[in-house]
């Protein structure tokens, strides 16, 4: 469509220069007034020539109606198809943002693309988990390989931006801005609009830390701070943390966490132990953590462990192990 577009504006702008060297020639114009007498003929508004023309001025002006009618109407009708069409698009692709994002139910709203955004955007692919993010740099969105569809463009802090990105249903949120004051700001719009949002927001200084918390974040992540203590970790006990890099961050067995919920293994029993569940036999996957209905923690837990409603177990294993674990107990990310 584009070529077409070119070729149709060369036309034209071939059929002005013809019009206007023709006139100057053939009648002895000046320059304005030939380019007045090419305007006039193409558009053929029928106003009255300038001069008489001779015999042979006419056969100029008679060929160049032709050629001009047939030109510049495949040139309208070129630049007409193309506004249409990219009208069409645009509205097209609206609609398209428009029912994927009302379609989106317990995703995470993900604000700031920065680079902790992407850190996260990038673990929430790898559980195909649905994400929506939130960036008002157009710049940063064009660039980006995602599909736009994953893009609200807006300011995080504004009240009608969340609501666009679903946060009625969303089932949680991650605010990873540069600046402390903008994610207080997200976490308060985000807690009053949606109670049971679960809110993730990245902090720079540790005196932001009691001020997120206390306007609803659910938890406040220091990169910083992480980042020191994971640097000196390396030299204390370097195997210990290259191990937990590899659960982290995927290494070359593809090493993840999981965690199930005991409603997601059962339907109808009240209370199962830890070796009966016998999930290392079925899935491959080893239980390393439990947490209680009251949210207590208990790490590598007793196999004589009873699991009750509203207690989670969190296991390893590689991908394959993984991707069976959730094959077994029906997990789709949505309610872990």
């Amino acid at each position: 469509m584009h070529n077409k577009l070119k070729i149709a504006l060369v036309l034209l702008l071939f059929m002005l220069s013809v019009g206007v060297i023709g006139f100057k020639i053939m009648m002895d114009l000046s320059w304005i007034d030939a380019l007045y007498m090419t305007v006039i003929t193409i558009t053929t508004v029928g106003y009255r020539e300038l001069q008489e023309p001779s015999p042979s001025d006419k056969l100029f002006i008679t060929g160049f109606i032709l050629f001009s009618v047939i030109s510049v109407g495949y040139a309208l009708a070129v630049i007409t198809e193309y506004l249409l069409s990219t009208n069409s698009l645009e509205e097209l692709g609206k609609k398209r943002k428009n029912k994927h994002l009302n379609s989106m139910k317990n995703h995470i709203i993900i604000c700031g693309y920065g680079r902790n955004g992407k850190q996260a955007v990038q673990k929430l692919q790898d559980y195909n988990r649905e994400f929506i993010i939130i960036e008002k740099d157009q710049q940063v969105i064009d660039d980006c390989s995602l599909d736009k569809l994953n893009f609200i463009r807006g300011n995080a802090n504004d009240d009608e931006v969340l609501t666009k990105a679903g946060i009625d249903r969303a089932s949680a949120l991650i605010t990873a801005l540069p600046e402390d004051a903008d994610n207080l700001f997200v976490v308060l719009s985000a807690r009053q609009l949606n109670e049971d949002l679960k809110i993730i927001s990245r902090g720079s200084e540790e005196k932001s830390y009691k001020k997120l918390k206390f306007a609803g974040a659910n938890n406040v992540i220091l990169p910083d701070a992480i980042g020191g203590q994971h640097m000196a970790s390396l030299i204390v006990s370097p195997d210990l943390i290259e191990f937990w890099d590899r659960l982290s961050y995927g290494g070359s067995d593809g090493v993840n966490l999981e965690q199930v919920s005991f409603e997601q293994m059962f339907d109808d029993i009240t209370e199962c132990s830890i070796v009966k569940l016998n999930l290392r036999k079925q899935t491959g996957c080893t239980i390393i953590g439990y947490k209680s209905p009251q949210g207590d923690y208990i790490v590598n837990p007793d196999p004589k462990l009873q699991l009750v409603p509203g207690s989670k177990i969190i296991v390893v294993g590689n991908t394959e192990q993984i991707l069976r674990l959730q094959k077994v107990y029906r997990i789709n990310n949505d309610t872990t």
